[in-house]
């Protein structure tokens, strides 16, 4: 049990500092959270990979340690705090559970550079704020001279996502269809799992705070599309006050159509992207080159996106034969099959 506050090192525009704090408020989980970046920052320690957020946990030995990578870290405070858990109980429901929360953190992601780095409003509001963030009181031309070589950093990077020339009409087709099925499975069901949030409620929450959120393009476009998508992401920033019931979690024999089509758009973009990321990583190829919804792809291998599939794969076969079934029933048609079947 954790009887004092843990240190949250973080930055609102981080989509997963976002995802790891929302669930933090929601276990009722003491924390302090401390701007990447801030005076406060200094002195506490680093991890060995400059990622967000870091979590600050003692290790076995007592010493304070810097852990990062929110998934691993929502299943470290799993065991550290019992109660409100955000783990499905069943563990068919648990693995899908796992598979839509990687395809927000490594899919839905790619949307989310791709729009604030690639449309000249969405840049502008980025380089204007992000760098004032950690230090609001700092020269105004140290704070200009900051965002620019940040968005100049950030916009050289698109590549290494995934945005190009070539694969923006995808992005951008994902992006809308993605508001559409979880706006229409939001009319249905509070969360993806039912009356209380899952860990993928997060997942997407905390890019979509980006997404719907901030960035001026993509903001505008879930505005108009899917305005119950924009108020849910506004409800998951802080559902402390919400008290969850076992009965509230999905029945495996009791799965909506609409959390069926939400896995559909799984199979059909991002089921793709990884087999063909593996594949071009175990030849050493430079590119990565696929079709997904029969539009082109290509874009430089993503070493950890890699690793993302090994450990989905490896989730998948550590189920018992009757979880396994369960499972096959939900992903059935939905071409997520393909990840599993290769």
């Amino acid at each position: 049990m954790i009887d004092r506050p843990l240190t949250i090192v973080g930055a609102p525009g981080s989509p997963y500092s976002r995802k790891l704090r929302a669930v933090m408020r929601y276990r009722r989980i003491p924390y302090a959270w401390v701007h990447h970046g801030s005076r406060e920052a200094r002195g506490l320690p680093r991890p060995r990979v400059a990622l967000l957020p870091c979590l600050i946990l003692r290790s076995a030995d007592g010493q304070l340690e810097a852990a990062i990578d929110s998934t691993p870290l929502i299943r470290r405070l799993e065991a550290l705090h019992p109660g409100r858990s955000v783990i499905p109980p069943d563990p068919a429901l648990a693995f899908v559970d796992a598979l839509l929360e990687d395809y927000a953190d490594e899919w839905l992601t790619k949307a989310m550079f791709h729009y604030r780095w690639a449309f000249a409003p969405d840049i502008a509001k980025a380089a204007a704020i992000l760098p004032r963030w950690s230090r609001t009181d700092q020269p105004e031309a140290q704070a200009v001279a900051l965002g620019r070589a940040f968005a100049e950093r950030q916009t050289a990077r698109l590549g290494v996502v995934g945005s190009n020339e070539t694969t923006a009409p995808v992005i951008e087709d994902s992006y809308r269809s993605l508001l559409r099925l979880l706006d229409a499975h939001l009319e249905q069901s509070r969360f993806v799992f039912g009356g209380r949030p899952a860990a993928s409620d997060f997942a997407l929450y905390g890019q979509l705070t980006q997404l719907a959120g901030f960035d001026p393009t993509s903001a505008a476009i879930a505005l108009d599309s899917a305005p119950r998508v924009v108020a849910w992401v506004d409800a998951v920033e802080d559902l402390s006050g919400l008290e969850p019931r076992d009965e509230d979690w999905l029945r495996r024999d009791a799965i909506p159509e609409t959390l069926r089509a939400l896995c559909g758009d799984v199979g059909r973009v991002y089921a793709p992207f990884l087999l063909a990321n593996a594949d071009a990583i175990a030849r050493g190829a430079a590119r990565v080159e696929c079709t997904i919804g029969g539009r082109p792809w290509v874009q430089q291998p993503f070493p950890y996106q890699a690793k993302c599939l090994v450990w989905l794969r490896a989730a998948r076969a550590a189920l018992d034969a009757r979880d396994a079934q369960a499972v096959d029933a939900v992903l059935s048609g939905t071409g997520c099959e393909q990840i599993f079947s290769n």
